[in-house]
């Protein structure tokens, strides 16, 4: 009998600790307004956002995976070197330090950027992306560096503070970005051993919210 009583109390004394606590993280949880994305970002120069909450009437788009356009029809090019751009490097030739991944980034960016015109969306609009990339041919591992520099030519290249348009890196030149876009979609990266398409290096998709949507960024 005593040890029942002990059990019971000790219950209780849990239950009286749990429910404050409980209490407690829901009085701490966010949660956007019905008509609201909210992109948490750290500090007015961060790359991506710490992630995106997204109300439950926002009207939001999601792309399929979209690889690099085979834009580089020159004989004898690699796989690799068919999905330049060469709308931005004419005849298909890399400045100083821009690598394949850096390319290729490039390319399937202006690709989500017509996609998402189509969809009566832009760059702007972008609250996540997912990202694939294979490592080049010879290499050990995917070139992160370079598509992340390819990545700031369309996102994250201004300061959130001031307004001000940041400079990029393309290959080991500074430049003023491509697009100018204050967005900094949450992001994940993956290192894939073999995209579906021979010669893609990157892969990726998208979500984005509709204009009218309240969407704003919070520290």
């Amino acid at each position: 009998m005593k040890n029942s009583v002990k059990i019971v109390a000790a219950v209780v004394v849990t239950a009286a600790v749990a429910v404050p606590g409980t209490a407690y993280a829901k009085a701490n949880l966010f949660e956007p307004a019905p008509t609201e994305a909210v992109s948490f970002i750290t500090g007015d120069t961060a790359s991506i956002a710490d992630g995106v909450a997204i109300g439950k009437n926002v009207s939001w788009y999601k792309s399929s995976g979209l690889g690099p356009s085979a834009m580089n029809t020159a004989p004898g090019v690699s796989a690799e070197a068919r999905y330049i751009p060469t709308d931005v490097f004419p005849g298909g030739q890399l400045p100083a330090g821009v690598t394949l991944t850096e390319a290729q980034g490039i390319n399937v960016l202006m690709r989500i950027g017509e996609n998402l015109t189509k969809a009566g969306l832009s760059y702007e609009d972008v609250v996540s992306m997912r990202v694939f990339l294979q490592n080049p041919e010879g290499e050990a591992k995917m070139d992160f560096a370079g598509w992340n520099r390819a990545y700031r030519q369309f996102f994250a290249n201004t300061n959130l503070a001031t307004g001000a348009t940041l400079d990029v890196q393309l290959g080991s030149v500074t430049t003023k970005p491509m697009v100018v876009n204050e967005a900094r979609p949450s992001r994940f990266a993956l290192e894939i051993e073999n995209l579906p398409v021979n010669g893609w290096l990157v892969e990726v998709e998208v979500d984005a919210v509709y204009p009218g949507t309240n969407h704003k960024h919070s520290k």
